[in-house]
């Protein structure tokens, strides 16, 4: 709901504020004096449901009708709230300048080549998307070539390439409106840019995966009509559209009509030699089936890693064998060599093993495989052939995240990105042969990254746990407890926090703030063990490594209770969102889409 959004960014803004050692004392007066006064929500108590034996109330499902005049009115309510408090801040347009300042710089993504063509995406600074560019060869003249900006006046379509043809000549475009996973699908001609006539709506949770002249897709049949954006979604499916026909005659390629929650994605071996279909319950694990193209007397698909109970995806194919990453009997993950004929566990052969470090994900480019390993949740990349043996490990240009290092089969180089809490995301240029990189592009910005330190620390979690944190702050800073620090963490889902730039956080530094990312378990910054450490009945371990981070960073002098932003205690109380732990700290979760994204320790 619009809600959830506009109160997270609210409450982010009011942190930032807040917690600012800037503002003068009667600004900060001013600011306490401002708590609103909080919309009242209706409660209906005819809600209740009996699950097991247990009555259990729902009072505010009524708000989950976004259509109704009453939720709309709601809605209103909250804005007005929200606006109105923030006009009121002192200070906040001399922080919007400063913010505006330093986000108000070229930002590009790493180039790609598909065919003669290279392509990279790039936002001259404050555009509300980024701008897909191409151009003939490495150094050739760029030429816009997908501007989602012209597709509406408010800047709230998105758009980007989903899928090339295997000649490269055309290309399937996705778009959505308003924030919604509803995707519209067309095809533009590459050379032309040239729209074609191909129209496909309804589409969700889908790329396009080429196969001779037409691409496959995923969707859902057409919601009813003023239902588009509150109906579940059921009964996904698979299609294939060939190019030039109505989505009418679209084939159905693949359903399940027994189970109404499974999603399904589609990919294909770069020589067109294997076709396979991923099957997914929810965020974890899944199944993956697989159709020999090059075997005529195979008509359906094939089970090749099922049970719903492993990750096991195709890196790529080496002639009639599958090169494999999989976490069975290897919860940091390996690389495996499966034969899609006799695909049980027992018959595969291992090319990497699993080390102490986590596979994170496996890139190719002129036949090599790039592993990207995380390290104390920090990024390493190594380089192999196809048959496992490691070649080099590419040199970083310290410690931080990294993107990129896909290709092509014919690929001479690729492009990576590297990122960290004071190392602005940069495009680097890579040599497969040589193991060389350069600098193919550097940002631009108002911030001088020598002005600060950025740190790793592991501290003790109750139970003992070691649990690394990123501490984040300027140079010369006096460790005596008088730093105004946020501290942020997730724990769950399988996501990992690693080092990445903020401009806007640059803001809170300047300030003299102390920015703290805790890894809390939940996520898989250690693997699957990791994550299920966080998870269902071990989930009390999330709270407790959040809680340890925030008394080491007094323990450590970094800051004290004292400097928490009481403030902040008034807005979270507001939202119901919070639970008292003990009779002087308070967990409070910050919601994303209905999912707590994130906890506030306030003393």
């Amino acid at each position: 709901m619009n809600f959830q959004k506009t109160v997270l960014a609210f409450l982010s803004l009011s942190i930032m504020i807040s917690c600012t050692n800037n503002p003068k004392p009667e600004e900060k007066d001013t600011v306490a004096k401002l708590r609103p006064a909080y919309p009242e929500t209706k409660m209906d108590s005819s809600i209740v449901e009996d699950h097991f034996g247990t009555s259990v109330a729902d009072p505010y499902r009524w708000l989950e009708n976004d259509t109704t005049a009453e939720t709309a009115a709601w809605v209103k309510a909250q804005n007005e709230v929200t606006f109105g408090y923030l006009s009121k801040i002192p200070f906040r347009d001399k922080l919007k300048t400063r913010i505006t300042e330093l986000v108000n710089y070229p930002k590009y993504g790493s180039p790609f080549r598909a065919g003669e063509y290279y392509f990279f995406s790039k936002n001259d600074g404050l555009q509300n998307q980024s701008v897909v560019y191409y151009q003939k060869g490495i150094d050739g003249k760029p030429t816009e070539f997908l501007n989602p900006n012209t597709m509406s006046t408010d800047g709230t379509v998105t758009a980007g390439m989903v899928g090339f043809s295997k000649d490269k000549s055309k290309v399937a475009i996705s778009v959505s409106r308003s924030g919604s996973d509803w995707q519209e699908l067309y095809v533009m001609d590459v050379a032309t840019k040239t729209k074609l006539k191909d129209s496909i709506s309804w589409a969700k949770f889908t790329g396009a995966t080429w196969q001779n002249d037409g691409f496959y897709y995923c969707g859902y049949d057409a919601p009813k009509k003023g239902k588009e954006f509150s109906n579940k979604n059921e009964f996904h499916k698979v299609f294939y559209h060939k190019l030039g026909d109505p989505q009418s005659k679209d084939a159905l390629v693949y359903e399940d009509k027994k189970n109404a929650q499974r999603y399904y994605g589609m990919n294909i071996t770069e020589d067109e030699h294997f076709l396979f279909l991923v099957i997914s319950a929810g965020t974890d694990n899944f199944d993956m089936w697989y159709k020999d193209l090059r075997n005529p007397a195979q008509k359906e698909f094939m089970p090749l890693f099922t049970g719903m109970n492993q990750k096991s995806s195709v890196i790529d194919n080496a002639g009639d064998m599958l090169i494999v990453q999989t976490n069975v009997d290897a919860p940091k993950n390996k690389i495996v060599l499966v034969d899609p004929k006799n695909p049980a566990k027992e018959n595969w052969k291992t090319l990497v093993p699993e080390t102490n470090d986590v596979i994170e994900g496996v890139g190719t480019a002129g036949k090599k495989m790039f592993v990207t390993y995380m390290k104390d949740a920090c990024n390493k990349v190594v380089q192999f052939d196809y048959a496992g043996k490691k070649e080099r490990d590419v040199e970083l240009p310290g410690i931080g995240s990294v993107g990129g290092f896909n290709g092509n089969f014919d690929d001479k180089e690729l492009f990576y990105s590297f990122t960290s809490f004071i190392y602005p995301t940069t495009i680097f240029r890579y040599d497969i042969a040589t193991g060389k990189s350069e600098i193919f592009r550097k940002p631009e910005l108002k911030f001088n990254p020598d002005d600060y330190t950025s740190e790793q620390v592991f501290y003790t979690s109750k139970d003992g746990t070691k649990i690394p944190m990123f501490i984040t702050y300027k140079k010369g800073m006096k460790k005596d407890g008088n730093n105004t620090t946020l501290l942020y963490a997730y724990g769950g889902f399988s996501v990992s926090l690693t080092p990445s730039f903020s401009a806007s956080r640059i803001a809170f530094l300047e300030q003299g703030g102390v920015y703290a990312m805790a890894c809390l378990r939940g996520g898989s910054e250690y693997g699957e063990e990791w994550h299920k450490a966080g998870m269902l009945f071990n989930k009390q371990n999330v709270f407790d490594d959040f809680i340890a981070a925030g008394e080491y960073l007094i323990k450590e002098n970094y800051t004290t209770s004292k400097k928490a932003c009481h403030t902040r205690w008034q807005q979270w109380r507001f939202a119901n969102w919070c639970m008292r732990k003990s009779t002087s700290r308070i967990i409070c979760c910050s919601l994303t889409s209905g999912r707590c994204n994130g906890y506030v320790a306030l003393s």
